[in-house]
């Protein structure tokens, strides 16, 4: 099972350096995955979470695969309706070529009403349109003579009915985020069902968890995967490998937009998360 971390590629300590950082920390940890979010215009609903400044996602992929020489890179997520798809299809087929077939394009719906007004794109088709995308990117890339994708996995991300079944039809994994462990063992029963119901293979599982290590036992039926003892997370990430999962995304940033001026605690943490697993696995990470 693969270990990755969701770099913060935003707020007001989201600087080139800084990124540069996050990408030698991570890959010089061991870690195995290196993902980025993606917002295109920071409205007044995602500057509440996601302040300005904000890097486009392919961009900063494409520079941080000269520094990296290792770790895989990707996104979490994607607002596939954001970009017509033939300009997804083109540039993830070249970021996947020019960085040696180390992409993952994780994706999804999006959320911010403002932002779709803002760009232009019918927010109430958002479902819609991202189907038919992902459709127009799969058949974009059956021209391998030109667009030349190679094997890119594809992560539907969402938590609904209706992400499941688009993660069974077009996904190779499917990609929550944000979950307790009670919630995601129901909700791989309703994915099972769902694959059954459409006939198609049931997609793999690679689950983005919060990061947040406390001192002390966090305890409770609300208790999302990722937050506790350093016992607790390491728990979880085993309980994740039991359920399944080929890949785990750590997501250290906990909500403050603060948080990416200081990145040196999350630095910490992966740190420690990193030297439980090359005890666990017996493998140097």
């Amino acid at each position: 099972m693969e270990i990755g971390v969701n770099v913060p590629n935003f707020g007001p300590g989201a600087r080139p350096d800084v990124l540069r950082q996050w990408a030698r920390t991570v890959e010089g940890l061991g870690f195995d995955l290196l993902m980025v979010s993606d917002h295109v215009a920071v409205t007044p609903d995602v500057a509440e979470q996601y302040p300005a400044p904000f890097y486009e996602p392919f961009t900063t992929l494409s520079w941080l695969a000269g520094i990296t020489d290792r770790v895989r890179l990707g996104t979490t997520v994607l607002v596939v309706p954001y970009r017509h798809p033939l300009l997804i299809a083109r540039m993830a087929a070249n970021l996947n070529q020019l960085s040696g077939g180390r992409l993952v394009l994780g994706v999804g719906v999006g959320w911010a009403r403002q932002e779709y007004e803002a760009l232009g794109v019918e927010h109430g088709r958002r479902g819609q349109l991202t189907d038919e995308h992902l459709q127009a990117i799969r058949t974009a890339w059956e021209d391998d003579a030109d667009y030349r994708s190679g094997e890119i996995p594809v992560w539907v991300g969402g938590m609904s009915d209706a992400a499941l079944r688009r993660a069974v039809r077009h996904g190779q994994a499917w990609h929550p985020i944000w979950f307790t462990l009670d919630w995601l063992r129901e909700a791989l029963d309703r994915l099972k069902g769902i694959a059954e119901e459409l006939g198609r293979p049931v997609p793999g599982l690679a689950p983005r968890l919060v990061l947040k290590l406390t001192d002390e036992p966090v305890t409770g039926p609300e208790r999302p995967a990722g937050e506790g003892t350093i016992d607790q997370v390491m728990d979880d990430i085993e309980e994740l490998r039991r359920l399944g999962a080929e890949s785990v995304l750590l997501d250290p940033y906990n909500g403050d937009p603060q948080e990416t001026c200081y990145p040196e605690q999350a630095w910490q943490g992966l740190a420690a998360v990193a030297a439980r697993l090359g005890k666990v696995t017996g493998q140097g990470r």
